[in-house]
């Protein structure tokens, strides 16, 4: 059966009310049943059909922050942006629509948009072309000084295409290299399309595999084609490369092995003399778009702190999804975004809840920030990082939460990027006493550090923390965990199979928000302010905002 909000919205009080009295629920407790209700009722609302894939710029996105707002207002929880429950986000939608990629000379082919590679461009312009554009093989793309690499050290790429690699090249290398199979940020592929844009190349293209890349080929199809927002830019984005893309395994190492590279390319890249390498061909592709200038919108409430206001702790979570794009094979065309991020979004709001019962208020006041296109390269919490509400130096720490796990209670928390500043321990004190163990993220070389809005907070030196839910199922063991985490990894992540099901189980979502909250609830008392551990690459950003 499917509802129309308005049944939902009046199906999410009627639920609220059955969830029982928060007021009268410990502070403290592992399995909250009341917090569990609370986020699968928002997961039911936020991931229903009727949000058209909750994507920025669409009906989709009035309905999903009317429904953020409402419920916040309804907590009692203050307009956060100046009396208003939103922070308008200005963005360009870039509809690029790529003709079929032309090779010619070694390794000459035509390749199909869409199956064997998919490209776009930032540049806010109708029409662009590249015509014979000198294909160049740049190793993994990178310049690391600090590990002494340099792909393109001697090499002018002005008007020239580079082929890369995903991840970086320690990612199961033979020997250390960087940081192992923990990616560093030079394996993002937003690092990728940087980099090339400041040595001038006119095209970019990223190789893709499984592994490195830590998802399949339709992720890719999936998240890298169809209408692409970005924030808007006085340069109109000319800066960067004319074309940014991916291609193939398939469609690459064809390429490559016309001009002489065969074998294990990532071995042939990783090696301390590499050079780049010339593929002796050349690459034409016309590309045209339709572009939309409009403002998405952060949605922003307040609890302010009894005692010291002007100090902050800023709890986040990201709104967005796909919206409608490519159907799967049951014809189904709505990605709903029901693990990522309808769940982190309901755990928002159940700590909100949870704060606007609780009888002592606190002393630091809570921001409560739901932001706009994460899913289009975490431009919302970008936006609030560059333009904040509440000043950075006051902001005590980002608390956010992203793509929790539905498969119920685990006795391990996986700390995103672990290691990186005092929240770490806040956490492992909070944790201990229950006998649950903190684990560092799961899988490294994934890049998750990178890949949520909590990055665009630590890069201007706010600590940051990401958390989830880990593996160990306490009812049903750590296999199963990690055999449900692989399958919605594979099955699920990114594609309009991330449904609501009245199956899942929240149990697990609530005890993250409320370890989350208990984390608050202490910071929020406390007149100390947490920092970045030594060798973190923001300590020094914090250092210096804070001595000011």
């Amino acid at each position: 059966m499917k509802l129309n909000f308005i049944s939902l919205l009046a199906l999410s009080a009627l639920l609220a009310g059955c969830a029982g009295n928060d007021k009268k629920q410990a502070a403290d407790t592992s399995a909250d049943t009341g917090m569990a209700a609370d986020i699968k009722q928002h997961i039911a609302v936020l991931a229903n059909d009727s949000l058209l894939g909750r994507k920025p710029f669409t009906k989709g996105e009035d309905k999903t922050i009317a429904y953020i707002a409402d419920k916040f207002k309804h907590l009692g929880l203050e307009p956060g942006n100046n009396g208003s429950y939103y922070q308008e986000v200005p963005m360009v939608e870039i509809t690029s629509t790529a003709q079929p990629l032309q090779i010619s000379g070694a390794g000459s082919a035509v390749l199909k948009p869409g199956i064997d590679f998919v490209a776009a461009t930032r540049r806010e312009v109708d029409t662009l072309s590249l015509k014979n554009s000198p294909l160049v093989f740049a190793g993994f793309g990178v310049v690391a000084p600090e590990f002494g690499w340099n792909d393109y050290k001697g090499l002018d790429v002005k008007g020239k295409t580079v082929i890369v690699l995903v991840n970086d090249p320690g990612f199961k290398a033979k020997e250390k290299l960087f940081k192992g199979d923990t990616m560093s940020y030079y394996g993002r592929w937003t690092y990728k399309y940087e980099e090339a844009a400041r040595q001038g190349a006119a095209g970019v293209i990223i190789v893709h595999q499984t592994e490195p890349a830590s998802y399949g080929w339709q992720v890719i199809q999936n998240s890298f084609t169809g209408a692409k927002l970005y924030l808007q830019q006085a340069d109109k984005h000319m800066n960067r490369c004319k074309v940014e893309g991916w291609m193939s395994e398939e469609a690459a190492s064809k390429l490559l092995s016309a001009a002489g590279i065969n074998g294990d390319i990532r071995e042939y890249a990783r090696k301390k003399d590499f050079k780049a390498v010339p593929l002796n061909s050349t690459v034409s592709l016309n590309i045209k778009n339709s572009l939309k200038y409009s403002k998405s919108h952060n949605v922003i409430a307040i609890l302010k702190g009894t005692e010291r206001p002007d100090e902050t702790i800023l709890y986040t979570a990201h709104w967005d999804h796909f919206g409608i794009g490519k159907p799967d094979a049951k014809g189904d065309s709505i990605y709903n975004g029901a693990i990522d991020n309808a769940s982190g979004v309901a755990a928002v709001l159940a700590v909100a809840k949870k704060f606007a019962v609780q009888k002592d208020k606190p002393k630091r006041s809570i921001v409560f920030l739901a932001v706009t296109a994460e899913e289009q390269g975490l431009l919302g919490s970008e936006y609030y990082a560059t333009h904040p509400v509440y000043p950075l130096n006051k902001t005590v720490a980002n608390l956010n939460l992203d793509a929790l796990s539905d498969f119920g209670e685990t006795s391990n928390f996986s700390i995103t990027g672990k290691g990186q500043n005092d929240l770490d321990d806040y956490v492992i004190a909070l944790t201990k006493p229950k006998g649950w163990d903190v684990v560092g993220d799961e899988t490294p070389g994934s890049g998750s550090y990178y890949r949520s809005d909590h990055f665009n907070f630590a890069k201007v030196g706010v600590p940051a923390l990401d958390l989830h839910n880990g593996s160990k199922s306490i009812q049903r063991g750590e296999e199963f965990g990690k055999q449900q985490a692989k399958e919605y990894n594979e099955q699920r992540y990114h594609q309009p199979s991330d449904q609501y099901s009245d199956a899942m189980d929240t149990k697990g979502m609530a005890q993250t928000a409320n370890l989350m909250y208990q984390l608050g609830v202490k910071l929020s008392n406390e007149t100390t302010f947490p920092g970045w551990k030594k060798g973190s690459e923001f300590k020094a950003i914090r250092d210096k905002m804070m001595s000011k």
